[in-house]
């Protein structure tokens, strides 16, 4: 294993390499399966130093020695190193290490020569993922909850970017099945209210085949528009239905080309933009399904057998029915799974095996973000997807908890154009954009959570949107204020290049500086835990250090940031200021939230 850094910009890496090299010059015959689960972590306490490694607790049972015993030669060798200053033994085995200050002070030239790229990684070494995320029903406009699942794959994508894997944006269109048929025969009667029908609502819902299931508003201009293309042409004489034949599959088509257009137009009010569209229905034409069954067939993975009966109360219309099954308890799964009925159609889970097959052709891992209600669906596609490509292409999920939307304190339930639910259109034009983006990921994606309109438009710091733009705005305005006091020459690339960082020597801005140079290892963290609400954190904390400078400031004359007869302390702090920008840009970057220059 080599001793160079993975990644350059991660200062925690830097030492992580010397701890390992320290660790192999200590333990020659050390098996390097242990020196490569050695870490170098923040330490918990400021007051134990600022980093700490397990790197004795792991190499204890190895070398039959005991930890406290290698923790004091490691940390004797670690104190020798460049930019550690002090390294001590601790606990039952951990060494504490103390960074020399221009080890922390060196991050600033660092952060302004990579600019906002500042936290990108090599560690996906161009690993090829497909990110599916969103792929609702085009049966109706997107709600609130389709925009937490939105947000957290468009950061996952944008953070495994960041990380340097080659990742596709994919939304699965639903576009076959009941749901499907259901929106047809509702969009028909839609355009038969457009063109003046003398049948009322409740004699039409007696001719569908399920009755009229989506009755929101929103399928009123699509009526319109059936209307305004075709007259009356899709109606039988006197403006009455007509018999599906006349109009089903135009119908059916032209409303799910309106209803994405619809989808795609929310989306874009997010900021999200996928890369790759995919239909259900082209799916199932293409005989994708069965190609992937005969290929599980093939593999000796398919059996005909019969099921027991689901867990819990049996429902009364279950019957013992033999079933084509797919094996897959051999790949972990709790139970096998029906891919054909009895009457030899096939099953929903067969379908999305063809789907999924369609992506492993193009991907070495497929993450899906669903709703928490899919938790179920996990162990049987992770299971298909490991025996269709011998395990050459992984399968990972991301759940994603329900939104409960709240205003005044009660819940807000109900939106007259969609019918039912709260629209994510209405809830961007309510807060913005960047509010919701930054608030669906202030929480972990399996977690419930509760976003309050009024606290994410309120400027105080509980609102943590805010608290990190007005950091952000703060900085903008201390380099405005440098460029007044100094000459716009200031804030240019060279000026800021020739900073005395040695001067930036307080606990206060040290406390920024740390924070700063933990940014890489945040981002890496994220992007392998697959949890982009670690950015969001992050910009929370590196807001608050910076915010805590600035009061600090108040108190001390020295801390702030512009001394118009000492310009080389000021530009020391415009460095540092410029710093913390350029790094909350390059966090707010990975969460798709554009940063604010100013809060009015």
């Amino acid at each position: 294993m080599s001793d160079t850094p993975a990644n350059a910009d991660c200062l925690f890496a830097r030492i992580l390499a010397e701890v390992r090299a320290a660790l192999r010059g200590l333990l020659p015959d050390m098996p390097e399966e242990i020196v490569a689960r050695v870490e170098v972590t923040p330490a918990r306490d400021p007051a134990h130093g600022d980093m700490a490694t397990n790197a004795a607790l792991l190499a204890a049972k190895p070398a039959g020695r005991k930890p406290v015993e290698i923790a004091r030669d490691l940390a004797a060798a670690l104190a020798a190193k460049p930019g550690i200053a002090r390294a001590e033994p601790a606990g039952p085995g951990f060494v504490n290490l103390t960074l020399e200050p221009a080890a922390l002070q060196s991050i600033v030239p660092l952060v302004l020569g990579r600019g906002e790229n500042f936290g990108q990684s090599a560690i996906g070494a161009g690993r090829r993922v497909n990110v599916e995320y969103v792929s609702a029903n085009p049966t109706g406009p997107m709600h609130v909850g389709h925009a937490r699942g939105a947000v957290v794959g468009d950061a996952l994508a944008n953070l495994l970017e960041r990380t340097g894997h080659a990742v596709t944006k994919e939304y699965y269109v639903n576009d076959a099945g009941a749901q499907v048929t259901a929106l047809a025969w509702a969009a028909y009667w839609r355009y038969l209210q457009a063109i003046g029908t003398p049948v009322d609502e409740e004699t039409f819902a007696a001719l569908t085949p399920t009755g009229l299931q989506y009755g929101g508003e929103y399928l009123v201009p699509v009526g319109r528009k059936l209307a305004e293309d075709h007259g009356e042409a899709l109606a039988a004489p006197g403006r009455l239905p007509a018999g599906p034949a006349v109009w089903f599959d135009v119908v059916k088509a032209e409303t799910l080309t309106l209803m994405m257009a619809g989808i795609r137009e929310d989306l874009a009010l997010l900021g999200i933009r996928h890369e790759v569209f995919s239909s259900e229905a082209e799916v199932l034409a293409s005989g994708q399904v069965d190609t992937a069954i005969a290929a599980l067939e093939a593999k000796g993975l398919l059996y005909e057998g019969v099921l027991e009966p689901p867990k819990g109360k049996t429902p009364e219309d279950w019957e013992p029915r033999p079933q084509t099954l797919f094996r897959s308890t051999q790949f972990g799964d709790d139970t096998d799974r029906a891919l054909r009925k009895s009457d030899g159609t096939n099953t929903y889970f067969a379908n999305d095996i063809g789907y999924h097959a369609q992506k492993a052709r193009d991907a070495d891992l497929l993450i899906d973000v669903l709703g928490a209600d899919h938790g179920g669906y996990v162990s049987r596609m992770r299971a298909a997807v490991q025996a269709l490509t011998d395990g050459r292409t992984a399968f990972e999920v991301v759940l994603c908890q329900i939104v409960r939307i709240v205003k005044g304190g009660e819940p807000v339930r109900m939106s007259k154009r969609a019918g039912t639910f709260v629209t994510m259109r209405e809830l961007i034009e309510e807060v913005g954009r960047g509010a919701v983006r930054f608030t669906m990921l202030t929480r972990k994606a399996d977690a419930q959570m509760e976003f309050d309109l009024d606290m994410v438009v309120a400027q105080t710091r509980d609102n943590p949107v805010f608290y990190v733009q007005y950091a952000h705005a703060r900085c903008c305005s201390v380099l405005r204020g440098a460029r007044e006091m100094f000459g716009v020459e200031i804030t240019a690339p060279e000026s800021l290049a020739a900073a005395e960082t040695a001067l930036l020597t307080s606990e206060a801005e040290l406390a920024v500086l740390r924070r700063i140079a933990s940014f890489p290892r945040v981002v890496e963290g994220a992007a392998l835990a697959r949890e982009p609400h670690r950015i969001a954190y992050f910009c929370g904390e590196l807001a608050g250090d910076f915010h805590a400078l600035w009061n600090k400031g108040r108190e001390d004359t020295a801390l702030r940031f512009l001394h118009e007869t000492d310009r080389a302390a000021s530009l020391a702090k415009i460095a540092l200021v410029e710093a913390v920008a350029v790094t909350l840009r390059a966090a707010l970057a990975i969460l798709g939230v554009e940063p604010l220059e100013e809060l009015r």
